[in-house]
């Protein structure tokens, strides 16, 4: 159980990604908002698409991302919160960059539309067969 361990930034494996790959700072919090773009995007596709809640199928793409950005700008004021509350900047990873709130949103907006341009038709194909085999 890493997580409950050590913080974000203090992952190991995220140290030797570092420096393999010669960067700044440590990858495993953008990592993290990748997949908080992703993972969402695929739930809100099935809760939209196929729990027949989408009206307009070209407002797809735009809902999937709402709610994904909705979810990231939930994640960073519970962190904003917490970290006024706790007093801890390690809690917020120890963020030297002025512009990490947005950049950890651009990672999930970018996680999601790899989810939605990648994934939706074999997301949907699977969904449909598992409709068609009588399971919910």
């Amino acid at each position: 159980m890493l997580s409950g361990t050590c913080t974000h930034a203090r992952v190991t494996p995220g140290f030797e990604l570092q420096e393999c790959l010669s960067m700044q700072r440590h990858p495993c919090e953008k990592t993290r908002h990748l997949t908080q773009g992703f993972e969402p995007a695929l739930a809100a596709t099935e809760f939209l698409m196929h729990g027949g809640r989408l009206v307009a199928r070209k407002m797809y793409v735009f809902e999937v991302i709402c709610i994904v950005l909705a979810i990231s700008a939930s994640d960073e004021l519970i962190a904003w919160g917490a970290a006024l509350v706790i007093g801890a900047d390690e809690f917020r990873g120890t963020q030297a960059n002025g512009l990490d709130t947005e950049s950890d949103m651009f990672c999930a907006l970018v996680g999601a539309l790899a989810a939605v341009t990648f994934f939706s038709r074999l997301h949907d194909r699977q969904l449909h067969r598992l409709a068609a085999t009588g399971a919910s």
